[in-house]
């Protein structure tokens, strides 16, 4: 995991999103047990009730389950439910940004989508097309 925080928010809330991440990246799977509590950490070098409160977020959500004496595993299912929520909270967050500033760039679809096919490109204004 990485070591970089974001002052704007909650640590705790930063390793629960990385775990989400992970989940959706495929790095973690359904039944895949979660890194410990004292090596997330360690490696983080962040308070064990830190990472402990991120994971009981986790499972208050219903993302992972507790065993007992085993530690914390991904639950079934997880993933497609987390990639509908992701979706939708892009769609009503993230999206309306971007596409203000598409707007307010003047970017055309096809300059978008050539840069998105192969992202060696640079954009090209319409002057230099």
């Amino acid at each position: 995991m990485d070591r970089e925080w974001d002052d704007g928010q909650p640590i705790y809330r930063q390793l629960r999103d990385r775990v989400v991440a992970m989940i959706l990246d495929g790095v973690l799977s359904e039944g895949d047990a979660l890194p410990s509590v004292r090596n997330v950490a360690a490696e983080c070098r962040v308070n064990p009730l830190t990472v402990l409160k991120a994971y009981q977020q986790l499972a208050d959500e219903k993302l992972v389950e507790k065993r007992r004496g085993l530690g914390m595993f991904v639950n079934a299912g997880v993933r497609d439910v987390l990639l509908q929520g992701e979706r939708q909270r892009f769609l009503a967050e993230e999206w309306p940004k971007v596409h203000a500033t598409i707007q307010r760039l003047g970017l055309k679809p096809e300059e978008l989508l050539d840069v998105a096919s192969d992202g060696t490109k640079s954009p090209t204004t319409s002057k230099e097309r």
